[in-house]
């Protein structure tokens, strides 16, 4: 993205191999570090490091995880998702085939300003998405088979998406620094991010993020800021960048560059906006309303307690699950800020930003399996190692095949059927993604306190690879407690 990226390019090769080999001896579940390390020597794992992390393998990979994903949907676009439970016993479900028909796509309706059905009826997703999803309708109108119209309007999506999976990566690879370009493999083969990623849309949402960041860490903030407006607008929660980045830039006294990346973002934001706002204002503003009357829905912490009729917070109603959401969460980052400015050494920038995304994800009513997405770049920036890693995505791909066999099961009311998950087995599942995240994030906020267990500053004697400005700047604002 600047001269850094010439430097990147060469620099990896001086990487010391011995210390890319080593980690940190008897760490816990995250023990293992993300290392390219052979037996062939220093030499080999230079080059093999090198290779995995050029641009060239990053598509192939990111290319070979798009079509892993798509031959995974195989069965529901030869038309399970036409016949009852079937797309859930083939475990291929999406939201993009059925709502080009739910959101009156294929009748011509157009996002936020056309009303179908009765009562009725806005797209609620924010105005990137519902723009992405009205130009592909525009491309496939032409056809007389409505259902022909659907299978193309997702095949284009497919492709759309894929190519995010291919920016998300790279972007995340350039996040990483030079030393562990590589590691964006980890998220092109993620075996949770192949099975979610053309569930919904929120690939568009990761790359513009995963760009933001990029853009960021090679020192242009309006430019980062631009396309983290633009994130925003197609998926709400790469909002909760912003604040990281505020608190990082006040300790280490950069807050014009956050002013700069922080009035693009708004700008950015407002422009793509605006027009809809004024001109179909219900429209618009149905992604917020839906969501605040939106119940526990599947996934959720909160759906565990309803169904399982906990007391108290099983029997909550709607605006309690929001207040008490909305307060958790708010603790959570006030705890991230204590970090912030309190740790011994200044945080990386991923990993704040991992730990409220996770804080928002355990705290909220809504935990679909395509999230996913949105964690994996940050789980590989912000603690990159293999162990907790591995322990995370078997907990995510667990519970993406429990959530369909759930879903037969209250579909057929409990009765005997083929592939039905009991909801023992599916809360158990449930269970187990949230205790991993919820693990990952205590070893992330060990790694904040206890700087000596950071790979990437112990191990590839780094900053901040994602910091931009924060990288290797002196703090302003000390407000740190040393440990003895």
């Amino acid at each position: 993205m600047d001269d850094d990226s010439a430097r990147d390019a060469s620099g990896v090769a001086d990487s010391p191999a011995g210390r890319e080999a080593s980690g940190t001896a008897g760490d816990d579940a995250g023990g293992r570090e993300m290392n390219a390390a052979a037996p062939a020597g220093p030499a080999a794992s230079t080059r093999a490091a090198v290779i995995a992390g050029s641009v060239v393998v990053l598509i192939l990979a990111s290319l070979l995880g798009g079509a892993l994903g798509s031959i995974a949907k195989a069965a529901c676009r030869a038309g399970a998702w036409n016949v009852g439970v079937e797309q859930y016993q083939a475990h291929c479900y999406t939201d993009i085939y059925p709502l080009y028909f739910v959101e009156g796509l294929s009748a011509g309706k157009v996002p936020y300003v056309s009303r179908h059905l009765d009562p009725p009826h806005y797209v609620e997703y924010p105005v990137v998405m519902g723009g992405v999803m009205q130009a592909t309708a525009w491309v496939v109108r032409g056809g007389s088979d409505v259902g022909v119209r659907g299978r193309e309007f997702y095949d284009i999506t497919v492709a759309l998406l894929s190519a995010c999976l291919v920016g998300g990566v790279v972007a995340t690879a350039y996040c990483a620094g030079r030393k562990r370009r590589w590691t964006g493999l980890l998220v092109a083969l993620a075996p949770a991010l192949i099975l979610g990623a053309f569930i919904n849309w929120d690939l568009i949402a990761m790359a513009l993020s995963m760009a933001a960041l990029a853009a960021w860490a090679a020192k242009r903030p309006v430019l980062a800021g631009l396309l983290l407006g633009l994130a925003i607008a197609t998926k709400f929660y790469p909002v909760i960048i912003v604040a990281p980045l505020f608190l990082l830039c006040l300790r280490a006294g950069r807050l014009r560059e956050f002013w700069l990346t922080a009035g693009s973002a708004l700008a950015a934001w407002l422009v793509v906006n605006i027009p809809i706002a004024v001109a179909a204002p219900t429209g618009w503003a149905t992604f917020y309303s839906f969501n605040a009357r939106r119940g526990a829905d599947w996934g959720s912490i909160w759906y565990f307690f309803q169904t399982e009729h906990w007391p108290v917070l099983g029997g909550l109603s709607i605006p309690a699950i929001n207040l008490t959401s909305a307060l958790l969460f708010l603790v959570a980052c006030v705890g991230v800020a204590a970090l912030a400015l309190l740790a011994p050494r200044r945080p990386r920038l991923p990993q704040l930003i991992f730990l409220l995304t996770a804080a928002f994800l355990l705290t909220n009513k809504v935990w679909s399996p395509q999230y996913v997405v949105w964690l994996v770049p940050l789980v590989v920036l912000a603690r990159p190692r293999i162990g907790g890693y591995l322990l995370w995505q078997a907990a995510e791909v667990a519970y993406f095949y429990a959530i369909w066999g759930y879903l037969i099961f209250v579909i057929k009311g409990g009765a005997p059927f083929p592939d039905a998950v009991s909801p023992g087995w599916y809360f158990a599942a449930l269970l187990a993604r949230f205790a991993t995240v919820l693990l990952l994030s205590a070893l992330v906020i060990r790694d904040i306190i206890q700087p000596e267990h950071d790979v990437v500053r112990v191990t590839d004697g780094a900053d901040d690879p994602a910091g931009g400005v924060l990288n290797g700047a002196p703090d302003r604002l000390v407000l740190a407690f040393q440990r003895e």
